[in-house]
């Protein structure tokens, strides 16, 4: 069998994901039931890793027949398959709005001109995100999901939501009060 990029990445994965596990395989046999342990998890996250990737390709832009190919499978399977990751959640209420249609590409600068505003993130999903209403200045970030993410939360940086694959979101207070007010419509 050819070993490819991404198996020898997962393995790697697997065995940084407990430190010291990779040199307790030497001399401990109970290590190896740790493999076993921390295969089975990954293998129990694949499908909602795909799911993440799914929608992460859908906020791209990308059609249900471009995922359905790659997949290996019809536009009308992988939509059947797929939808849950394709669905927002239902309306919000009081001063929480649904920033939308919203692409990877111009997300953050949607995100950077209503956090001005005094809106922020506080939920997303595939082609929007869940705003909601303050008095002061927000920012946003959006890094990749396998970066270290403590300096940022150390930094006073919240998470917002769950990690979103390829993607982890943040938002943070500047303590600035807003100065121009817009109609939420005009988003």
């Amino acid at each position: 069998m050819i070993e490819n990029n991404l198996d020898v990445s997962l393995r790697r994965a697997i065995l940084t994901a407990e430190p010291g596990l990779e040199k307790a395989l030497e001399q401990d046999a109970d290590a190896y039931l740790r493999v076993i342990s921390l295969s089975a998890q990954a293998l129990e996250r694949l499908p909602l890793l795909l799911n993440s990737a799914v929608a992460a390709a859908r906020t791209a832009g990308h059609s249900w027949a471009k995922i359905g190919a790659e997949l290996g499978m019809s536009r009308q399977a992988a939509q059947q398959r797929f939808t849950a990751a394709d669905q927002t959640p239902a309306e919000a209420v009081g001063a929480t709005k649904k920033l939308h249609p919203l692409t990877a590409f111009d997300e953050m600068e949607a995100l950077d001109r209503v956090g001005k505003d005094g809106w922020h993130s506080i939920g997303f999903g595939t082609l929007y995100h869940l705003i909601e209403k303050t008095e002061e200045q927000w920012e946003h970030l959006r890094v990749p999901a396998t970066s270290s993410r403590s300096s940022l939360e150390a930094a006073g940086w919240q998470r917002i939501g769950r990690m979103w694959f390829p993607w982890a979101y943040y938002a943070r207070n500047t303590g600035i009060p807003v100065k121009i007010i817009r109609a939420v419509d005009d988003f």
